[in-house]
């Protein structure tokens, strides 16, 4: 015990530690009650009999404060400034970058680009990527570490427990990611778009999702511009390892292939915080023009392909913290009403067409079926009718006394008592059998006894 110790400090333990390395290795700078609302959701339900709000903080964040102590002793992590509200950002290092990469199962050249500097201009970008996250991921308490809460306290975790899930798990997420428009992923050039937040939670019907955020500085024209870097790299193909040519996205993630002449690329969804001087809804129409090649589907009967095309969708911060992803307050570009993100991100009209002509086909199948059925119920019932009766007792022949008597052709010697069952033919063939024989025998005994002359002739020498 006393080893570990000297070797963490802090008595933090292995899955804190990780816990650690696996929420900043995706949001790459954060404070420690960020880290502890992704990876310890119930500790936020904890230690509410403390007066003050700092005081219930410090409490519930302590274990991973002493977590990133450690971590820091070992150069895995670091401090990186301050945020406008005072609480300290932590970051990686570039070994605790590696480190991260372990836990997280990914690649070190996936984890997406540090951001440096963030904690020198107060990371408020960072900051809004990182609620963004947490929005998307809903982290749900676990609620067996707080059966000795108060009632009150257990039942509002039961709520968080019971409402709408997010998406995926932090493994899901990866922040500050390049799409390389030109050159490399780990060295790319100019012209590309770098993702605030890349999702992939095919688990939860979302195998890919792009995220920008936007706090409401920049122009529609300014944005418009990035959604063109997005979709050059969208259009972009390389040749993977078995030397074919593919969208260069589908080299690093994978998504479930579209239907023929109707393959989107993946959706980019936009996210609002309204801080800065613009107003969302006037940008998003602007945007939403100025766009309309990129996101524009070609209408059929009844629905829209979009084939080659960015899905865009839109939503506001506030809304998407209330929400979440399940909460019908995303609107995609070319559509009249606000939709659940998988319904944004999907072709809700193309599946119901689909479904209608699969119900259709399914109910020509089954009117076919039910047509031969009838056709061969009535044929049996027309074969039943001429099914020939027994003469003798009145049963129908069975099918194999009914082919027997069938004619076969002119060699074919015919079937003997057409007229009976096989019950009844076996009991009048026993029956001339046994006629037969008793003629038989009556002929022989005939034969046996000599005729006898009048007068008795031959018998009386005998008696002389």
């Amino acid at each position: 015990m006393a080893g570990k110790r000297e070797e963490n400090p802090a008595g933090s333990s292995n899955n804190l530690r990780g816990d650690v390395l696996r929420v900043l290795g995706v949001l790459k700078v954060a404070t420690v009650e960020q880290i502890q609302q992704i990876a310890a959701p119930h500790m936020s339900y904890r230690h509410t009999d403390k007066e003050k709000p700092s005081e219930r903080k410090q409490a519930r964040t302590a274990s991973h404060l002493g977590a990133l102590s450690d971590l820091r002793k070992h150069g895995l992590a670091g401090n990186g400034g301050k945020i406008s509200g005072g609480d300290t950002l932590r970051n990686l290092t570039p070994m605790g970058s590696k480190a991260a990469s372990y836990e997280l199962g990914r690649p070190v050249g996936e984890m997406g680009n540090p951001a440096r500097g963030a904690g020198r201009t107060g990371a408020s970008h960072p900051m809004v990527v990182n609620e963004a996250v947490l929005a998307l991921l809903r982290p749900k308490p676990d609620l067996s570490q707080l059966a000795s809460e108060p009632a009150d306290v257990f039942a509002a975790a039961q709520a968080a427990v019971d409402a709408p899930a997010g998406l995926g798990t932090i493994a899901s997420y990866a922040t500050e990611v390049a799409l390389p428009a030109t050159g490399t992923w780990s060295n790319p050039g100019r012209g590309g778009a770098q993702a605030d937040i890349v999702i992939t939670a095919p688990e939860d019907g979302v195998p890919l999702l792009l995220v920008e955020i936007d706090n409401c500085y920049e122009s529609a024209q300014v944005l418009a511009a990035k959604i063109d870097k997005y979709m050059r790299f969208c259009q972009r193909k390389v040749k993977d390892a078995d030397g074919k040519e593919r969208p260069m996205w589908r080299t690093r993630w994978w998504v479930p292939d579209g239907r023929h002449a109707d393959e989107p690329h993946p959706p980019l969804l936009l996210v609002f915080n309204r801080v800065g001087p613009r107003n969302p809804n006037t940008v998003i129409a602007q945007l939403a023009e100025l766009t309309q090649r990129h996101w524009q589907g070609t209408a059929y009967d009844g629905f829209h392909m979009y084939n080659g095309k960015l899905p865009i969708v839109a939503t506001g911060m506030k809304q998407l913290k209330e929400h979440g992803p399940a909460g019908a307050i995303f609107r995609r570009f070319g559509r009249p009403h606000n939709q659940t993100l998988l319904e944004a991100i999907g072709n809700p009209r193309r599946e119901a067409h689909d479904a209608r002509q699969q119900a259709e086909y399914e109910a020509c199948e089954r009117e076919y079926k039910e047509q031969l059925r009838r056709a061969a119920e009535q044929q049996r019932a027309e074969r039943e009718a001429r099914r020939p009766v027994c003469a003798g007792c009145g049963t129908r022949f069975t099918d194999a006394r009914w082919k027997a008597i069938e004619p076969a052709g002119w060699d074919t010697p015919r079937e003997t008592h057409p007229h009976l069952c096989d019950d009844c033919k076996q009991r009048a063939i026993t029956a001339e059998r046994q006629a037969k024989q008793a003629g038989h025998e009556h002929q022989e005994h005939d034969q046996a006894v000599p005729e006898q002359k009048a007068g008795g002739t031959w018998l009386s020498r005998f008696r002389g």
